[in-house]
């Protein structure tokens, strides 16, 4: 469905993307791991269309060249993003944040649909339709970033570290709203410091190192690496 590569991005001087390949089949879930600086949210972000990478990258999807769209197309073809520090508009309503999720051309004749999923995944966002977004706690507005996106009707979903900053009880409960997401047949691709949540829920990972793809693996197979274990789950060598 989606396949990149070899994207390279610099932020002035600083590169930030080294030749980077990814691809994401449809139904799959692929999360990305790595060090703060890694370049992961480079990678989302240019993905997204919100960073221009240069111009020997390829991106496509289902064969059509995304490159040199702007971010607005990217969304319309179906790839949502789901940025660190969630990006609702605060002093709108929950309702209101849905609503415009629902904006595209693509998106408003699901908008009745996609609530519903929505308000399914997230009841609490159900119970709080009228309150401003800023009052809410952290975890629910992340949650109400996800449906959000959700509105656009995507067929890739990118989350960009879902789980920061919230309480583990708060994180089981989103990565149980993103394994059901998953069953919709919504292509999921996964930043997220939690390595063992995420890789519950992935069929496939890349791991990133300084800007570039350092290994990829099934997630069983990333589970049970030895590298992987004593770098993000803790494991003693």
């Amino acid at each position: 469905m989606l396949s990149a590569g070899p994207i390279s991005l610099h932020y002035g001087k600083h590169l930030a993307l080294d030749g980077v390949s990814i691809g994401v089949d449809a139904n799959e879930t692929v999360v990305v791991l790595g060090a703060n600086g890694a370049g992961k949210s480079s990678l989302l972000k240019a993905l997204a269309g919100l960073a221009r990478p240069a111009p020997s990258a390829q991106l496509h999807l289902d064969g059509k060249d995304l490159l040199g769209l702007p971010a607005h197309k990217f969304l319309e073809l179906g790839i949502a993003l789901v940025p660190e520090g969630r990006g609702i508009f605060g002093d709108l309503t929950v309702a209101e944040n849905l609503e415009l999720g629902a904006y595209t051309r693509h998106a408003r004749p699901h908008e009745q649909r996609q609530r519903a999923l929505v308000l399914d995944l997230f009841p609490r966002l159900a119970e709080r339709q009228a309150q401003i977004a800023r009052t809410m706690s952290g975890g629910e507005q992340q949650m109400l970033a996800i449906g959000r996106a959700l509105m656009s009707c995507p067929r890739l979903l990118m989350l960009d570290e879902p789980s920061l900053g919230l309480a583990p009880i708060v994180t089981g409960e989103l990565f149980q709203a993103l394994g059901r997401i998953r069953q919709t047949g919504i292509a999921l691709l996964v930043v997220e410091q939690n390595v063992k949540a995420s890789l519950a829920i992935a069929d496939r990972g890349y791991l990133m190192d300084a800007g570039r793809i350092v290994g990829t693996g099934t997630a069983e197979a990333l589970r049970q690496d030895p590298a992987v274990q004593r770098a993000f789950l803790g494991a003693v060598a």
